[in-house]
C-alpha cells in the first residue's frame, strides 16, 4: 500500500477556475455587493420622500430606509441556496449571520442611536461654561427599524433571485 494522496486529492478544486475574473460570476458574492449598493443608493431616495430634502451623505451612512446591511446579508444567503442548496454548511453560516445582523441592527444599534439623540438633547441643553457643552454630537442614526430591516431582506432576496437569472452558471 504505497498510495500517496496529493493536496489536489484532499482539496477537489471546484468545475470553475480561481481566476480574478471568476469574482465577478460568484452569485454570492456579486448578489451581497449588489444589494448593498442598491440599498445605500434608495436611502437618497427614502430620505427625500420622507424629510423632502436631498441628501448626498445617505450614501456612507448608517442607519435609514431599507436596511441595506440586512439587504446584503439576505441576498448573501439567499444566493447561497438558489447556487448551493439549503442542506450545506455555507447555506447555514449565512443564514445565522444575516440572523445576528438583523436583530443586531433592529435592537443594540436602534437602541444606541435612540440613546445617540437623546444624549445630544441633553447636551445641547447644557450651559455654554459647562465643560461637555462643546463636544461633537454624537451620530444618531446608527440602527434601523423592524420595518427597514424586513425592507432590506425584501430587496436581498429580489437581487439574490434577479442575479441567478442573470449571472453563468
Amino acid at each position: 500500500m504505497d498510495e500517496v494522496i496529493t493536496v489536489a486529492d484532499a482539496f477537489p478544486s471546484h468545475s470553475k477556475s480561481s481566476s480574478p475574473s471568476s469574482l465577478f460570476t460568484n452569485l454570492p458574492l456579486v448578489s451581497a455587493f449588489l444589494a448593498f449598493s442598491i440599498g445605500q443608493f434608495l436611502k437618497v431616495f427614502t430620505t427625500w420622500y420622507k424629510e423632502k430634502r436631498w441628501d448626498s451623505k445617505r450614501l456612507l451612512g448608517s442607519g435609514g430606509m431599507p436596511s441595506s446591511h440586512s439587504a446584503t446579508v439576505t441576498a448573501l444567503a439567499v444566493a447561497i441556496g438558489l447556487q448551493q442548496g439549503t442542506g450545506g454548511s455555507a447555506f447555514a453560516l449565512a443564514v445565522v449571520l444575516a440572523a445576528v445582523v438583523m436583530y443586531d441592527a433592529s435592537g443594540v444599534r436602534l437602541h444606541a442611536g435612540r440613546h445617540a439623540e437623546l444624549l445630544n438633547q441633553i447636551v445641547c441643553e447644557l450651559p455654554e461654561e459647562h465643560p461637555l457643552s462643546n463636544i461633537r454630537p454624537l451620530r444618531e442614526p446608527l440602527g434601523h427599524t423592524p420595518l427597514q430591516v424586513a425592507a432590506g431582506a425584501v430587496l436581498g432576496c429580489i437581487v439574490s433571485y434577479l442575479m441567478r437569472k442573470s449571472l453563468p452558471t
